[in-house]
């Protein structure tokens, strides 16, 4: 489809600030038109005869609609900001598979990192310190290995996801339950500008100026799994939204990842009950690489390894003497634990070795 006249667009943005507009009244009002622009100028009568709210209907001549659509046509001519339609050859294709794909992206950052592989790692606001702590370390490691993570900006395991990539020097993909001329919550403004600034991006498919409303997180939820090749539970309990997430992961396909934990903490409940609907148990970062040892993006010569290039390779270098633990490998190398098992894994995946018994063996190259 050709790009959209500035008409057209101005059009959608119209009915994407409507009351009560989700994507399916949406596409329904351009099947019916044909177009945006089409549906904007038709008399309010044919609007009632597709059964939509009147509250929708009437909002079409309220002004704050009509500027919250000329302040978007406005702000994605910054640097950085660029709105995407579902018809776009930009959307992301993964995400428009998916039943109820949003038919308005606004994004901040790197578009580009929409169409990427990604994890998402997600988890309760109210976690443990070693469940912030995991959610960091598999972040870490996956984002060094090439893999892009996604999460919801929230408090507790979301922002030690994205901290994690972060940390690794990766993008990392913040989908969030406002508009984008929002921070929510206000405490992760400095990590929305370090999440910009490293090259990551901020979706919503909310009109700019919305808030933080308890509708809106389901609908934010639904675009994280949908971006995603799978979803990572860290520690959730029983009536953690990140359960809704990953429900609605299974539902469009994804892997659903779940990090068990002790019988008697509340917070691994969750995690317990998607295992017990079919969650992969997870209890190490090779465990999810080992599901998506297909995935062709988690290259072994990655340049955000912090381990040298493999002409000249300590780790093949020690293994060529003998089989080691994880852990004397990281003793004689001198290297972070979450480093190294990121270049353990690249080099597993790359088929020069592989773990047995708790030890890692050379297999040549």
């Amino acid at each position: 489809m050709n790009t959209p006249s500035l008409s057209e667009l101005h059009a959608r943005l119209l009915l994407n600030s409507l009351p009560h507009i989700g994507p399916q009244r949406f596409l329904q009002l351009l099947d019916c038109f044909g177009t945006a622009v089409n549906a904007c100028r038709a008399p309010a009568q044919d609007w009632y005869r597709l059964n939509l709210p009147e509250a929708t209907i009437v909002a079409r001549q309220d002004r704050q609609v009509q500027a919250a659509a000329e302040a978007a046509l406005l702000w994605q001519e910054q640097d950085g900001c660029q709105i995407l339609l579902h018809d776009d050859a930009g959307y992301p294709g993964l995400l428009l598979e998916t039943s109820g794909a949003p038919p308005v992206l606004f994004v901040q950052g790197d578009p580009l990192l929409l169409q990427q592989p990604q994890l998402a790692v997600i988890g309760s606001r109210y976690c443990s310190p070693g469940g912030e702590q995991l959610a960091f370390e598999f972040a870490k490691t996956l984002a060094a290995s090439g893999c892009c993570i996604s999460s919801g900006l929230a408090l507790g395991i979301d922002s030690a996801a994205h901290q994690g990539a972060l940390a690794a020097q990766g993008p990392t993909l913040a989908v969030v339950g406002t508009g984008l001329l929002r921070t929510y919550p206000h405490r992760n403004r400095a990590l929305r500008e370090r999440i910009l600034a490293g090259g990551g991006a901020m979706v919503s498919e909310l009109p700019l100026d919305a808030g933080p409303l308890p509708a809106h997180f389901p609908r934010r939820n639904r675009i994280i799994s949908g971006l995603s090749l799978g979803v990572l539970v860290v520690e959730a309990g029983l009536s953690s939204g990140s359960l809704i997430t990953a429900r609605y992961a299974a539902e469009q396909g994804r892997d659903v990842f779940a990090i068990p934990g002790s019988v008697h903490y509340p917070g691994s409940k969750g995690c317990h009950q998607l295992i017990r609907e079919g969650a992969i148990l997870v209890e190490c970062v090779q465990d999810i690489l080992e599901q998506w040892r297909h995935w062709q993006s988690l290259s072994a010569d990655d340049e955000r390894s912090e381990v040298a290039p493999a002409a000249s390779h300590p780790v093949l270098d020690l293994l060529r003497a003998q089989p080691m633990h994880t852990e004397s490998l990281a003793l004689q190398l001198g290297l972070d634990l979450v480093d190294l098992l990121a270049e353990l894994t690249n080099l597993e995946i790359e088929g020069r070795i592989r773990q047995h018994g708790g030890q890692w063996f050379y297999l040549g190259g």
